[in-house]
């Protein structure tokens, strides 16, 4: 069974991304936020492949919690 995901901040990462393939971590523990280190060995976690076609201004959750992952919905006003 996989572990809960840790609450990296309670504010989404706003960026701006440049066209490619980037790997969001989904279990809060990277010291890279919002991108994957590597940190989800062994919590049954795994990151989300996110690929950007054009450049564009994202908002990546950083609660872990969103029910749109990698994006934010707005579900850090409540964890």
């Amino acid at each position: 069974m996989a572990e809960k995901p840790v609450v990296a901040a309670k504010a989404p990462i706003v960026l701006e991304l440049e066209p490619g393939e980037y790997w969001w971590c989904a279990c809060g523990r990277s010291k890279s936020q919002p991108w994957c280190d590597g940190s989800h060995k062994g919590t049954g976690l795994e990151p989300m492949k996110l690929d950007i076609t054009e450049k564009k201004k994202v908002a990546l959750c950083a609660c872990k919690h969103t029910g749109h992952a990698p994006l934010c919905d707005g579900s850090h006003r409540t964890v």
